[in-house]
């Protein structure tokens, strides 16, 4: 597969291929049926770089799995966490129209309707990341913000684009955790 957005990415080390990420997250390849009706069902386009990752891997956990904020959240001063990215589909519970997937987010936890919810976070639902179609539209592309559901759902602003989002991920150890 020739790609587009992740050409100069290196993935190694970045998948966590533990059982629980393979069990509960990793989804069969989309092909382009599957993606139609997963934007249908969502409300939303997805994203070209995020369809082009998940051809690559269809959602997992992920090792590298903090991104640096501006300012503090209710994870740290200075960055957020995740568990791991929703994959396309509805069989495994973590993927973005599964069992735990964006409709849950904003039907059972009260998430804005903003977009697409596509990481979770190690708060067990308290925080999330966002795919915000708030400025773009519905066929847009998307800004990745933070939603803190314990701060009266606020947004933080991390990354302009999807594939920005996925290259300024880091380890933990890459933060002063003092």
């Amino acid at each position: 597969m020739e790609l587009q957005f992740f050409k100069d990415f290196d993935f190694t080390g970045f998948w966590d291929e533990s059982s629980y990420s393979q069990r509960d997250y990793t989804e069969e390849f989309p092909d382009d049926e599957m993606i139609a009706s997963v934007e249908e069902e969502l409300g939303y386009k997805l994203p070209a770089s995020y369809i082009e990752l998940m051809r690559i891997q269809n959602g997992g956990l992920v090792d590298k799995d903090c991104f640096p904020t501006e300012e503090a959240t209710s994870w740290a001063d200075d960055h957020v966490a995740i568990t791991g990215i929703m994959g396309i589909g509805r069989e495994k519970t973590y993927s973005v129209c599964g069992e735990l997937g964006s409709h849950f987010m904003v039907e059972e936890w009260g998430y804005p309707d903003d977009g697409i919810y596509i990481c979770d976070c190690p708060s067990a639902g308290h925080d999330m990341i966002l795919l915000d179609y708030s400025d773009c539209g519905k066929d847009g592309e998307p800004v990745v913000v933070h939603v803190d559901q314990e701060d009266n759902y606020k947004k933080t602003f991390l990354a302009k684009d999807f594939e920005t989002f996925i290259k300024g991920l880091k380890t933990e150890d890459d933060f002063d955790n003092e």
